[in-house]
């Protein structure tokens, strides 16, 4: 979700966390489980596939690659975005961006854009599926790309775009416990989102709106 004028998700209260739903299974979050949910997917349903919009514009293809790095643990590499850009600027977001003309699919724009924002290099980057579009307020119809990234890649953030990049434990965000539910009425409407707020050496990372989103969708993927 784009920052609204004068708006700080962190500032909204927290109405509710999911504490009552199950986490994902350890044994669920290992790269070969993952290649075979992907390969034999089950009948599931999205929690979230659209925000309300809050811009007047035609729709715009992007998408995102949620790369897994393939660590003792699983780990989801996140980047800050700089404060200046002009949609999702200093938010918590997956690498990614718009479509180009050029690109065959979302995956290409998904693995063109991880390259251009932080350097990660395709030759690192194993593709095991995409999840549903999610529509954000703004009008991105964004897919998500869903990846293991094995290790020894490097990291080369562009500052133009990049303000920070990290990792956080997929165990972690697939723990209901961690999902924080808000809601602001604002121009008339009513607005809902999730946050997953992530203690990293002492620094909050707060993931919420759109990432958090496509997170969940996760979690319901690979919970079922």
């Amino acid at each position: 979700m784009t920052a609204l004028p004068s708006f700080d998700p962190r500032r909204v209260p927290v109405h509710c966390v999911d504490a009552h739903l199950p986490m994902v299974k350890t044994q669920s979050l290992h790269p070969l489980a993952l290649v075979q949910r992907f390969a034999n997917p089950p009948v599931w349903t999205p929690e979230v596939l659209a925000e309300a919009r809050f811009v007047d514009r035609a729709p715009v293809h992007a998408a995102v690659l949620i790369p897994l790095v393939m660590r003792e643990r699983l780990m989801v590499l996140l980047t800050e975005r700089t404060t200046h850009l002009s949609s999702h600027s200093g938010q918590v977001a997956f690498p990614g961006g718009k479509a180009d003309v050029q690109d065959a699919n979302a995956t290409a724009t998904a693995l063109r854009e991880a390259h251009e924002e932080v350097g990660l290099a395709p030759q690192f980057v194993q593709i095991l599926g995409t999840l549903p579009t999610y529509t954000t307020g703004s009008a991105f119809v964004v897919t998500p790309v869903v990846a293991l990234v094995r290790e020894g890649f490097d990291i080369t953030p562009n500052p133009y775009e990049v303000a920070d990049v990290f990792e956080v434990p997929l165990e972690f965000l697939m723990n209901p416990a961690h999902h924080r539910h808000h809601a602001v009425d604002w121009a008339g409407q009513r607005r809902e989102w999730l946050s997953m707020p992530y203690m990293d050496a002492g620094k909050e990372r707060f993931i919420w709106g759109a990432t958090a989103g496509m997170i969940r969708n996760l979690y319901r993927f690979l919970r079922v």
